[in-house]
């Protein structure tokens, strides 16, 4: 992680921010956060929010409706996937939202 190396070559916090094209108050809560945690707490714990609802074998079965596209679930007008048609599609199937 750039950051940290930055931070432990002792560089000020304008010129990490410049670098690494953030906020000023980034880099001080990044430093803040590797004072007391070290490198491993700056490590990223992925994406945030819900995990997915759906177990991989309902998974499969979502990628197999998928690949014979729109039109065979009602959608005749144009073949293209979008977000709101593929939650319509999951609510119908698996009557989850």
């Amino acid at each position: 992680m750039r950051a940290v190396d930055l931070f432990e070559e002792g560089v000020e916090v304008p010129c990490i921010a410049r670098e690494l094209r953030v906020s000023e108050k980034s880099v001080h809560q990044w430093r803040r956060t590797w004072r007391t945690g070290g490198r491993e707490a700056l490590r990223s714990r992925g994406p945030s929010g819900y995990g997915c609802r759906l177990g991989p074998h309902l998974q499969a079965k979502l990628a197999m409706w998928l690949e014979v596209g729109p039109a065979a679930h009602g959608w005749a007008d144009d073949p293209v996937w979008t977000a709101a048609r593929v939650r319509t599609l999951i609510g119908r199937k698996f009557h989850i939202s």
